[in-house]
């Protein structure tokens, strides 16, 4: 039985969707989006406000969507072969049984969305609601592109993602059980807590992937490359935990004490994820944590001026609203970071010195870095990729060499060749 598809233009689609904004606002005249079974193909929704929409079964191929808001939106059994659904809100949202062949999810926040097979009751072609037949349909993704999404919580079992690309994607707690993820690359992914069972990972790329509480021994492993990934902390690094807890609280007090009593923490090449959240609230200036772990650290307010991460492991760290002035950065990985409000410009040092604060080389791919202040920051040969820079204050900021694919809110000339 093929599947009959009333095809809707543009103009009448743009209706549509102004409708179902006043309907979200809560203004007279409002009516939900419900576009069951049309064919939408090639048409263009990016940007609009499309939370709670329903699309079920039509078809989205090589639709335009990028930026749209379609949190806990229904996609059940959508053709979305090739659309752009780049930087889009799909939190909670109902991708059963869709295709996404070939689509752009790129930086997509996919927290909690549903991407398992699903049941779709297709209408007789003449008959309609009258004669149903029922198709059970995988979830396909082969090829797709999720490159810096966040897929935390997500379902994807059993869905299919032949060579599809989750480079710096944070996956934690995502249910991957029976997934196909053939020759898929995960370089760079956060897959802290996430189930695995039975998933085809022959010839995937893991390379310097969180594998942190990941069971592997149940999935397929051929000539799957983990180089560089990150395990839970080790038994020695647990059993360091009180010792560096006592550093920190001594650091704490030089802090308050004007440097009367305690000193600055020194936790180079450590690893600090047992502390769990214990640093909260905690103030640290000058710390020394160089070739540190800090993965996914709830460092937010924190004051860390001059501090010392070169090459810190910050990956998925909240370091929003933290005073990081003067902060020597050089090399640290800060890849999906949130850095939202941090004060990175520099540090006084006197009535005429400063500190700039230094992040050479760092890689901030797919970070947040919304109305940070970066002015006088040394930039130079970072990797900015995907980086959202909206708000943010780069005066007299360097960016030699840095590499700026995709990213956001930098104004042009600040960018150098």
């Amino acid at each position: 039985m093929s599947v009959v598809r009333r095809k809707l233009g543009q103009g009448d689609l743009d209706l549509f969707v102004a409708a179902h904004v006043r309907f979200v606002e809560g203004k007279s005249g409002g009516r939900r989006l419900s576009l069951k079974f049309v064919d939408l193909t090639g048409l263009d929704l990016a940007g609009r406000l499309l939370d709670d929409a329903d699309f079920t079964g039509s078809s989205l191929e090589g639709v335009r969507m990028s930026g749209a808001r379609l949190e806990r939106a229904i996609l059940f059994g959508c053709d979305l072969r090739g659309a752009d659904l780049s930087g889009a809100c799909l939190r909670r949202a109902d991708i059963r049984g869709t295709c996404l062949q070939g689509a752009n999810l790129s930086q997509a926040d996919l927290t909690q969305a549903d991407f398992r097979e699903g049941v779709i009751a297709i209408p007789h072609a003449t008959k309609g609601l009258a004669e149903m037949k029922h198709e059970q349909r995988p979830g396909l993704a082969d090829g797709a592109r999720f490159a810096g999404a966040t897929l935390d919580g997500s379902r994807f079992d059993g869905v299919s993602a032949f060579k599809a690309d989750f480079t710096d994607c944070s996956m934690k707690g995502a249910r991957l059980t029976g997934a196909n993820l053939k020759d898929a690359d995960l370089s760079g992914a956060m897959l802290e807590g996430a189930e695995v069972g039975g998933a085809n990972l022959a010839g995937a790329r893991l390379i310097g992937a969180d594998l942190s509480g990941v069971v592997m021994e149940s999935a397929r492993l051929d000539r799957t490359d983990m180089t560089g990934s990150l395990r839970a902390p080790s038994a020695a690094a647990i059993d360091r935990a009180e010792t560096l807890m006592e550093m920190a609280l001594d650091a704490n007090a030089w802090a308050e004490s004007g440097g009367e009593l305690g000193a600055p923490a020194c936790f180079d090449g450590e690893d600090l994820r047992p502390l769990g959240d214990r640093l909260t609230g905690l103030k640290l200036p000058a710390l020394s944590a160089k070739g540190a772990c800090l993965v996914g650290f709830d460092l937010r307010k924190m004051f860390l001026q001059g501090a010392n991460l070169e090459n810190a492991d910050l990956r998925g760290a909240d370091l929003r609203g933290a005073d990081l002035r003067g902060a020597r950065m050089s090399g640290a990985i800060l890849n999906k970071a949130n850095l939202g409000g941090a004060q990175l410009g520099p540090l006084p040092l006197g009535p005429t010195r400063s500190m700039p604060s230094v992040l050479k080389g760092a890689r901030l791919r797919y970070a947040s870095l919304h109305g940070t202040d970066l002015t006088r920051a040394n930039l130079d040969g970072a990797d900015l990729a995907g980086a959202d820079f909206t708000g943010a204050t780069v005066m007299e900021a360097t960016f030699s060499d840095a590499h700026t694919d995709h990213a956001l809110g930098l104004p042009a000339p600040r960018i150098a060749a």
